[in-house]
C-alpha cells in the first residue's frame, strides 16, 4: 500500500477520511496525495466578459493556501510523505484521473448518512465513486473515531478467487496485522434450498484455498443467510468486533443483485466502520 489518495472540500466528513489516511500512514510507509477539485463558475462568455475571472481567481487561491497549510500542518506534525494537487473540473473527474495518474492504490474519502442535513454533498460524491473507480475506495463515516483495524469482514457470494480482489483486500489486512473474516450470504427469499447445501459444502474448501494463498493472514469463513442482506450483515459486524467491511460491487448479472453498486454505496452510508469497496475485474 504504497499510494493513497485522499480528495478533500475541507469539511469535516472530508477530514475525517484525512485522519484515517494519516493515522494509517504511520502504521505502514505510505504517500498521501491530498487532491482538491476547483470547479470553474460561469462560462465562455462569461470568462471572456471578465465577470467571474475575479472570483474564479480568488476561490481557487484560497484553496490552494488552504491544500497548502493542511499538507504542511500534517508533515510538520507527523513526518509523513505528503502530496497536495488543485484540480480545476468536477470532483468525480478529478478523483478518477488523478489516481490514474498518480498510480493510487486506495482512494479514502468521508461519506455521510442519507438522511435529513447529513446528506451532503462529499457523501454523494464518495457514493458515486464507488462502482467508477478503478482502485479500491474506502469510505470513512462522517462520525467514525480512529481504531487501528483488527478484523476485516470480507462479503460475498461468489467464493471470489481473483488475485487483483483479493490480493487489494489481505494486503491492506497485512499493513493493519488484521485478520479478515469472510461471510457468505444466502439468501433465503430467492435462494432454493440446494443452492443453500451447495454453498455450505464449498465452505470447507475455499477456506482452506485462502489459507494457503494468505498464510501470514488469520481466516475464517461463516455461512449467513436471511430475507435482508444489509440487516443480517448489520447484525454481523455489531455482533463480531468488525473493524472494517469489504465489498465487492459487481455488475455482471442478476444473480449479483445483492451485491451491486447499488447496495454498495447504499451500505456506505448506514454503516459505522469504513467500508472497502474493491472494483471487481470486468468481463
Amino acid at each position: 500500500m504504497k499510494k493513497i489518495l485522499v480528495p478533500t472540500d475541507f469539511s469535516a466528513c472530508a477530514e475525517n477520511a484525512v485522519n484515517f489516511a494519516v493515522e494509517s500512514a504511520r502504521i505502514f510507509p505510505t504517500t498521501i496525495t491530498l487532491l482538491h477539485a476547483f470547479e470553474l463558475n460561469g462560462d465562455v462568455y462569461t470568462d471572456y466578459l471578465g465577470v467571474n475571472k475575479e472570483y474564479n481567481q480568488s476561490q481557487l487561491h484560497e484553496a490552494t493556501d488552504k491544500l497548502t497549510q493542511l499538507k504542511l500542518s500534517i508533515e510538520k506534525k507527523d513526518t509523513l510523505s505528503v502530496e497536495s494537487m488543485v484540480f480545476t473540473g468536477s470532483v468525480k473527474e478529478s478523483i478518477l484521473q488523478t489516481s490514474s495518474e498518480k498510480n493510487s492504490d486506495l482512494v479514502v474519502m468521508g461519506t455521510a448518512g442519507v438522511n435529513g442535513l447529513l446528506q451532503k454533498l462529499w457523501g454523494s460524491t464518495t457514493s458515486a465513486i464507488i462502482g467508477k473507480s478503478k482502485v479500491p475506495v474506502l469510505a470513512i463515516p462522517v462520525n467514525y473515531q480512529w481504531k487501528k483495524p483488527a478484523k476485516i469482514l470480507l462479503s460475498t457470494n461468489h467464493f471470489e478467487t481473483e488475485p487483483s480482489i483479493l490480493d487489494a483486500i489481505f494486503d491492506l489486512a497485512n499493513c493493519y496485522g488484521a485478520q479478515v473474516q469472510v461471510v457468505v450470504f444466502t439468501n433465503e427469499a430467492h435462494d432454493t434450498a440446494l443452492v443453500f447445501l451447495e454453498q455450505d459444502r464449498k465452505i470447507p474448501a475455499y477456506e482452506q484455498m485462502l489459507k494457503d494463498r494468505y498464510k501470514h493472514t488469520m481466516i475464517g469463513v461463516d455461512h449467513l443467510f436471511g430475507t435482508d442482506f444489509e440487516l443480517v450483515l448489520q447484525n454481523y459486524i455489531n455482533h463480531n468486533q468488525v473493524d472494517m467491511l469489504a465489498m465487492i460491487p459487481y455488475k455482471r448479472s442478476f444473480a449479483d443483485k445483492i451485491f451491486h453498486p447499488s447496495i454498495t454505496k447504499r451500505m456506505s452510508y448506514h454503516l459505522k466502520v469504513p467500508l472497502l469497496a474493491v472494483p471487481a475485474k470486468e468481463g
